[in-house]
């Protein structure tokens, strides 16, 4: 019988273990319940996240039932792992707020259905702790020569590190601890920067239970560079169609870099490793096709298939010349305000980060208007520029938006 930890390996999930031998042996031979913590700092999960929750579901395919535990409590303080300064400071309302949103994300890659899963909130449990019960009980077992040694502390130290940041450590350990007590939770997995926080845990359960429980890291998204994947010029690649919308959502996967293709494809989508290695192998022009598989699932996954249907027909119109465009990511322009400079209306709509971004793209050769070279850095939008009410400008190679005149 298949065993979960080698598919795991084989997709290029697992990064690091407490003992390898012994969760291989206990994930072969036991259904256990293991937990994954998610911090609501926004109102939407982003690709970071995402590549957490197929590691969850991969776990839940072969009958193991997940936690999936959102941060309500921890938030309150903010996780410094992997963190040069310290984290905003967010009110009660925004993190309730953000909680509420990222259940309902949750609930479309975990089935919840007949206990299959389960979802909690430390907000419960941390809240409403009473701080010297807390040092005596928990802060106890903790020492503080080790926890300046861990990483998600280190690279704080030259800046300075807050008092509040330092007891996150002791928030995820107790979060552990209170659901091997109440679930019989056996794991803790996490993306590999939190392996000092997963390592806390394991020891509090032992010190105050006497009981072996085991953690697992994910490897991070990162590319070919060793740099993490999922940012674009308006910031994270987040799974809230409003903030990034499905059409941006598919570019930003068509467009990855041929080495990341098979990585990307093994690790965010269900999709048989033998194919994924064949599609990983293509080479030229001949990978596209694999960029396109690799975006039009994950976009079906975040965002359904009708979403994905869409976003592949506008990008199939827009590198072919034809189509339906109307996909694209689009905006308005007024009658009354055209003579604007395109540089300016492409930058005054974030459709481009900075006007010298622009200048550079014109001064290229890489900015058309349907079709047609834009040479002039001071071209301005006249009703001539638009055929049927409508004008699509090209940004570079694969970078394509809609204005449409009303």
């Amino acid at each position: 019988m298949e065993n979960v930890y080698d598919v795991l390996k084989d997709r290029g999930y697992l990064k690091q273990f407490t003992d390898e031998e012994a969760i291989k042996k206990l994930l072969g031979e036991e259904k256990i319940t293991f937990y994954i913590g998610f911090d609501p700092t926004a109102d939407s999960l982003h690709v970071g996240h995402f590549i957490a929750m197929m590691f969850m579901a991969h776990m839940q395919r072969f009958g193991h039932r997940p936690i999936a535990l959102v941060g309500g409590g921890t938030a309150m303080v903010g996780d410094p792992s992997g963190r040069t300064d310290m984290r905003a400071m967010m009110t009660k309302e925004t993190i309730a707020h953000n909680v509420a949103c990222i259940k309902k994300q949750m609930e479309k890659f975990i089935d919840f259905s007949d206990g299959k899963a389960i979802l909690e909130n430390n907000a419960d449990w941390l809240l409403g702790l009473n701080y010297i019960d807390f040092l005596r009980d928990i802060g106890a077992e903790f020492s503080v020569n080790k926890m300046l040694a861990a990483e998600c502390f280190k690279s704080r130290m030259e800046k300075g590190l807050s008092f509040l940041e330092f007891n996150y450590m002791l928030m995820q350990g107790y979060d552990f601890y209170v659901l091997n007590q109440k679930h019989n939770c056996k794991m803790e997995l996490g993306g590999d920067d939190q392996w000092s926080n997963i390592i806390a845990g394991i020891n509090l359960v032992r010190k105050k239970k006497q009981e072996t429980v085991y953690g697992m890291t994910c490897t991070l998204l990162t590319n070919s560079e060793g740099k993490k994947m999922g940012k674009t010029a308006k910031g994270a690649l987040w799974l809230d169609p409003e903030k990034t919308t499905p059409h941006e959502f598919y570019q930003y996967w068509r467009n990855v870099a041929d080495e990341d293709v098979e990585k990307c494809l093994a690790l965010l989508t269900f999709i048989p490793m033998d194919e994924v290695r064949r599609l990983g192998a293509l080479k030229d022009a001949e990978i596209n096709k694999a960029k396109v598989v690799l975006a039009y699932e994950i976009t079906k996954m975040i965002h359904g298939q009708e979403e994905a249907d869409k976003a592949k027909a506008a990008a199939e119109g827009a590198f072919g010349g034809s189509g339906d465009m109307s996909n694209l990511p689009t905006t308005e322009i007024e009658k009354a305000n055209l003579g604007v400079s395109l540089i300016d209306y492409l930058t005054e709509n974030g459709i481009l980060k900075t006007k010298s971004e622009g200048r550079r793209l014109i001064q290229q050769n890489g900015m058309s208007l349907n079709g047609d070279k834009v040479t002039d850095i001071g071209f301005a939008l006249t009703e001539e520029t638009f055929k049927d009410n409508e004008t699509i400008v090209k940004m570079g190679k694969k970078k394509f938006h809609r204005i449409v005149l009303k």
